[in-house]
């Protein structure tokens, strides 16, 4: 008798995950929406504007890049980021090659010196949470004259 139920729970579990669904019961994240329009992921979207939220209100860039500041941000990167980003290929987070034709500097400086109220107060920035597995960006605990070389690092990239 005991065995009976068993084989009756059995039937039943394998009867309901064989149970037919309808096109509203599943969602593909990946797949474009019904308007036609294409989905653009977080890390290629441009927005030049948004500055984002933290210390940075404006950035002034030369057209020449300082080598010595570039050099300096190219040591600071590979001490403080190279464990989630690599310079041209998705990792943990987003790459930084060109990195600012899709963001303000601004945005950028205030992504390495403010991540977690980039994350909780910014759009952009919880975009690329979501889009990179949930995996904040860790606060460094860097001041703003290191932030910017290695912003004058990105410009190399």
């Amino acid at each position: 008798m005991k065995n009976y139920f068993y084989v009756l729970a059995l039937l039943t579990l394998i009867s309901s995950c064989g149970a037919k669904s309808d096109a509203s019961d599943s969602y593909d994240i990946n797949k474009p929406s019904d308007s036609g329009e294409s989905i653009v992921s977080a890390s290629q979207k441009v927005d030049l504007e948004n500055k984002g939220v933290g210390p940075i209100k404006e950035v002034a860039l030369s057209e020449a890049i300082d080598e010595d500041l570039a050099r300096t941000g190219e040591g600071l990167y590979k001490q403080h980021c190279t464990i989630c980003h690599k310079t041209d290929a998705v990792f943990i987070g987003p790459p930084p090659k060109d990195i600012l034709k899709r963001r303000s500097p601004e945005w950028v400086m205030n992504m390495i010196l403010a991540p977690g109220r980039m994350l909780r107060d910014d759009p952009l920035a919880k975009e690329l949470f979501l889009e990179f597995n949930g995996s904040p960006m860790a606060n460094q605990g860097l001041n703003q004259d290191e932030a910017r070389a290695i912003l004058e690092f990105f410009r190399t990239l």
